[in-house]
């Protein structure tokens, strides 16, 4: 039975990458996404988030690279057994880079909510052979996100946020 509900979980994961790459989504879904699913987080106070009906999720708090403002994103991401997670900055596959990515390049302690649990974390920028591993690892959970490289016409920044003290 938990073999079938993750290859369900697989293809309605792949299936929603897919689409999320189209240029409609882009358009229609992407400003709005992140609103609501925070909005939903909020009104429940931190019991449910959208993105966590198909893979793992938390809310990342960063300071602002610019403004030095607090500033809370929803993302999915890849726990890990010593504590740390993954986390990809694919921004649905858009030309830039998500606007986190550089608050974690400038400031890199943040936060991370998950679960209704807080963890202090500092960023990692991963490169080289690490960062080819940790792509494996999130195709692994969110089959076809590679491919947001192709659609966005840049190299995904993908972070490790490891627990700190």
């Amino acid at each position: 039975m938990r073999a079938a509900v993750h290859g369900l979980r697989l293809r309605v994961a792949a299936f929603f990458s897919r689409l999320m790459r189209t240029r409609f989504a882009r358009q229609v879904f992407l400003p709005h996404m992140a609103p609501v699913q925070m909005w939903i987080y909020r009104r429940t106070g931190g019991r449910f988030q959208l993105s966590a009906l198909l893979l793992p999720s938390l809310v990342l708090i960063t300071t602002g690279a610019k403004s030095g403002l607090r500033r809370e994103t929803p993302l999915m991401c890849l726990p890990r057994a010593d504590g740390s997670f993954l986390i990809g900055g694919s921004n649905w596959g858009q030309e830039h880079h998500p606007a986190w990515t550089a608050n974690l390049i400038a400031h890199p302690d943040a936060e991370v909510v998950v679960s209704r649990r807080t963890v202090k974390v500092r960023a990692r920028l991963l490169a080289g052979d690490e960062r080819e591993s940790a792509y494996a690892l999130i195709e692994a959970q969110f089959p076809g996100y590679r491919q947001y490289e192709t659609t966005a016409k840049r190299r995904i920044r993908i972070f490790s946020l490891e627990p700190r003290t």
